[in-house]
């Protein structure tokens, strides 16, 4: 896929014919028949055929972003910096989404491709039609030297971008160096849905630099499983494993868009028993469909783009009930399973069976039913299990140890392809493993397992840290922290006030910020946090700041149930009293009634500090964790039960804010 639908120096563009470079542009262009497209390129070129009379440089007409799935209007490169030109014909005003665009264009540039890092960037937003319009005054760029985004019209924009280039000396950029920059995007999970969705490959969304090249690796190892068993008519499970953020469900989504075609029986579906994020992928993937089809002036349903969806992504627990009811073998050969962990236990399973399906005899656990719903093929059929580390933050969920069990039990003639890092302690596999290393078709790849995290591009070490802070160890987080700080802000504040703040100053474009907090933290009602008050994920995940039940509003707050999956940009954790620090270790606490209760069951211990480190690893830049002060008028919260979790964080280093 081209980067770009026309490049050239900007002297030949100055003497090319319009005619030429429309040509360019629609030979490459999805729109070439679109009269409004043809005009406003048209008005583009005559604009910056005049503009740029006296400048040397190379011209890109829509630059590609896959990580957004758009294209920039024109970019230009004129010695020091780099111009990102969003140009919106025959308007007069300068919407709050057109600068959110434009902005976020210029950050993704300085995130993700290589060779734009240390440069200036200046997003111009061009409303043709603008009046009264001020050329631009020198303002300072952010720290990362992007500008923030500059308002031009028609008549100002030689001024403006001559005024760029005055601002500020730099060393002159090598167009040819900063055209082979390697472009290493970090989608969010929503983003990379939308893009594999939209036959985008994973090598184009993802990082391509040494320490994620395992990304595409693993995708790769997942597929040749898929060939090998179609091909030799085998049952095969493969199980993927990874670090918070690594990338295993940006794995699993790309296994099965490779195979929506739905040809020769190939093909696949992604599960998963996540409720918010099955219903926050489906309403992204069905209104970006929606969208890119009207941008091409089809006539398109919502509901039936969303029945479509709808077959791709399913919620494991409707799959698993669809085939309790059918007993043929499922349409898909290939199922997915994300978040396999999360699956119930056989205890779990058979009361849920009792109580709402009326079936007393039923003795399976969940993983055992769902491979045996595969195993139903005559031919061949392949379980690919997404598998994170310490991620079990509910009742009954089983850990993986439950799948080996199931195949050691049951399903002794499937292939199974695991990695080494099964083993590990957060995977909770133990005595099974051992069973399972005795069968003699398991085959280890360590491809399968995912060893950096994707999710903060900004701090490849913040699940180490997390980690160490979570299992107090102390010096190593200390150490950690010393390797995210610099590019990974993490602040602390007894002032929710100040912590709302921090994150609407942080933020930039449509970086999305929210707070998140504990599902026990009951006891922040006086804050305004209840998280006992409905939230509706999809509205809060997915709509602008305009609406009051997104995120950015910071009104409604998200649990680990809603995040589980999902990230933010930037976020807020409230720390409640229902997990604090003593001295002695952690204290994990319920709320009942009218007080605290100590936990003592080990699995909902478990359970809790899973919860603070789902929380602790949603977001991709940086973060502020509140401990509120307590108050000594109420004996729910008094300042002993907040007061040493902060002293804690502040002795690993986090800046008090």
């Amino acid at each position: 896929m081209s980067r770009y639908y026309y490049s050239d120096t900007i002297s030949n563009f100055l003497l090319a014919t319009t005619e030429q470079i429309l040509g360019s542009l629609s030979g490459n262009s999805e729109f070439a028949d679109e009269q409004t497209q043809k005009e406003a390129w048209k008005l583009q070129i005559k604009i910056l055929k005049q503009v740029l009379k006296n400048y040397e440089g190379e011209i890109f007409f829509e630059y590609s972003i896959p990580r957004m799935g758009k294209r920039i209007d024109v970019l230009l490169v004129i010695e020091h910096v780099i111009f990102i030109l969003e140009f919106k014909v025959g308007e007069k005003e300068f919407t709050g989404s057109a600068i959110e665009q434009v902005w976020d264009y210029a950050l993704d540039l300085k995130n993700f491709h290589e060779t734009s890092h240390e440069h200036l960037i200046a997003p111009i937003l061009v409303a043709t039609a603008a009046k009264n319009i001020l050329p631009f005054v020198s303002l300072t760029p952010h720290s990362d030297q992007v500008f923030f985004p500059i308002k031009s019209s028609e008549e100002t924009l030689s001024q403006t971008i001559k005024s760029v280039l005055e601002y500020s000396e730099g060393k002159k950029i090598n167009t040819d160096e900063w055209k082979k920059g390697r472009y290493s995007p970090t989608p969010t999970i929503i983003e990379a849905a939308m893009a594999l969705y939209n036959k985008h490959s994973v090598t184009e969304i993802s990082r391509s630099d040494a320490s994620a090249r395992n990304l595409s690796h693993t995708s790769n190892a997942v597929s040749e499983v898929i060939k090998q068993a179609k091909e030799k008519n085998q049952k095969a499970i493969c199980f993927v494993t990874g670090v918070p953020g690594a990338g295993k469900t940006l794995v699993g989504l790309d296994v099965a868009t490779k195979h929506l075609e739905k040809e020769e029986g190939l093909t696949s579906v992604f599960l998963s028993g996540n409720g918010p994020l099955v219903a926050i992928l489906r309403e992204a993937l069905t209104r970006d469909k929606v969208k890119r089809e009207k941008a091409k002036k089809k006539k398109v349903r919502k509901g039936e783009v969303m029945s479509q969806v709808k077959l791709f992504i399913q919620n494991v627990h409707h799959y698993r009930d669809a085939y309790l009811a059918d007993q043929t073998a499922p349409f898909d050969h290939v199922a997915i399973f994300d978040e396999a962990q999360r699956a119930w236990n056989l205890t779990q399973t058979v009361n849920f069976m009792q109580r709402k399906k009326n079936m007393p005899n039923f003795s399976q656990s969940e993983p055992e039913f769902l491979i045996s719903c595969l195993d139903r093929h005559k031919d061949w059929a392949v379980v690919v299990c997404l598998v994170g580390g310490g991620q079990e933050i509910n009742t009954g969920e089983a850990g993986i140890s439950e799948w080996i069990d199931s195949l050691n039990r049951s399903f002794p003639d499937w292939h199974v392809y695991v990695s080494s890092k099964l083993t590990d302690s957060e995977y909770a596999a133990g005595d099974a493993f051992v069973a399972l290393d005795k069968r003699s078709n398991v085959y280890k790849k360590d491809d399968l397992h995912l060893s950096v995290s994707l999710r903060s591009f900004r701090a490849e070490h913040l699940s180490s840290l997390v980690k160490n802070l979570l299992d107090l160890n102390i010096e190593e987080a200390k150490k950690n922290y010393e390797k995210v700080k610099r590019k990974y802000p993490i602040v602390i504040t007894r002032d929710i006030s100040k912590a709302k703040e921090w994150l609407i100053e942080k933020a930039r474009g449509s970086e999305r910020y929210g707070i998140v907090v504990s599902s026990q933290a009951q006891r922040l009602k006086p804050y305004a946090i209840d998280v006992k008050s409905p939230m509706d994920p999809i509205h809060w995940f997915l709509d602008g700041k305009e609406d009051v039940r997104s995120s950015f509003y910071l009104e409604d707050v998200a649990t680990e149930f809603h995040v589980q999956g999902l990230e933010l940009d930037w976020s807020c954790i409230a720390w409640d009293a229902d997990f604090r620090y003593s001295p002695k270790g952690w204290g994990f606490y319920s709320f009942v009634g009218d007080r605290w209760n100590f936990i003592r069951k080990e699995e909902r211990k478990q359970y809790l500090k899973n919860a603070y480190r789902v929380l602790l690893t949603r977001a991709r830049q940086g973060m502020v964790i509140v401990v509120p002060p307590g108050d000594l008028t109420d004996a729910t919260r008094p300042p002993e039960f907040y007061d040493a979790t902060f002293e804690y964080l502040k002795e690993i280093g986090f800046t008090v804010l």
